[in-house]
C-alpha cells in the first residue's frame, strides 16, 4: 500500500516523530509477535490495531515467555519512539528503553573476581543458563567461547533449580557478556547475557 498517500495524515505524524520521543497510549491487541498501542496523539492506523508497536524484546530487559507478562490490553503505557516503519505506516516503541538496565546495575555493582550465586535456569548441551537475579541470566559454556576456556563440569554436573557459585571475571557493557567460571575452576567461561 502507499500509505504516502492513502493516509497522507498518518504519513505525517510519523515523519513529524524523532528517536527518543516519549508516547503514551494503551494496548490495543496483544499479538505472539509483538504489541500494537493506540497511542494518544495522531491518527488511528486504517488497517492495524494501532499506531504503534512494540517488537519482543522491546518489552523488557528480562526473559518472558510472553507478551502478556509484561502487558495487558487496556493497559496505559509510555514508550520510547525508535524508528519509523514505512512498509507498515506504525511507529517503533519501546517500553524497555525507559527501565533501567539490570545488566548495568549488575556491572555497577559488581567487581572482576567477585563470587556470585545463581540459580540452574536450563542445562543444554552448550552449557547451563544461570539465573543472577534481577533479570541478569548467564550461560556457563561447555566449551571454549572466543578463546575463552569451558568450565570444567559437564551437562551431568547440573539440574534445573540448582544454586551455583560463580565468580564475575569480566564484564563487557557494550557486548552485554559477562565472564564467568565456576569458583571451582580455573578456567574463565564465557556467559552470554540475553538481549
Amino acid at each position: 500500500m502507499d500509505w504516502q498517500s492513502e493516509s497522507a495524515e498518518l504519513w505525517a505524524f510519523l515523519e513529524s516523530l524523532n528517536r527518543g520521543d516519549i508516547l503514551s497510549g494503551t494496548v490495543a491487541a496483544i499479538e505472539r509477535f509483538g504489541v500494537f498501542v493506540a497511542l494518544d496523539d495522531g491518527p488511528g492506523h486504517p488497517t492495524l490495531p494501532g499506531v504503534g508497536f512494540i517488537v519482543i524484546p522491546e518489552l523488557s530487559w528480562r526473559h518472558i515467555d510472553a507478551p502478556t507478562d509484561v502487558v495487558q490490553v487496556g493497559q496505559r503505557v509510555s514508550c520510547e519512539f525508535l524508528q519509523f516503519d514505512t512498509f507498515d505506516a506504525e511507529a517503533r516503541l519501546s517500553l524497555k528503553a525507559l527501565e533501567p538496565d539490570p545488566l548495568q546495575a549488575f556491572a555497577d555493582r559488581t567487581v572482576g573476581g567477585q563470587e556470585v550465586r545463581g540459580t540452574v535456569e536450563k542445562v543444554l548441551p552448550l552449557g547451563v543458563f544461570v539465573d543472577l537475579g534481577d533479570g541478569v541470566v548467564g550461560r556457563v559454556p561447555f566449551r571454549e567461547v572466543h578463546g575463552r576456556p569451558a568450565a570444567g563440569s559437564s551437562v551431568e554436573d547440573f539440574e534445573v533449580r540448582d544454586e551455583i557459585a560463580v565468580v564475575v571475571a569480566e564484564i563487557e557493557r557494550p557486548t552485554r557478556r559477562v565472564f564467568l567460571p565456576r569458583p571451582e575452576s580455573d578456567h574463565h567461561a564465557g556467559v552470554a547475557l540475553p538481549t
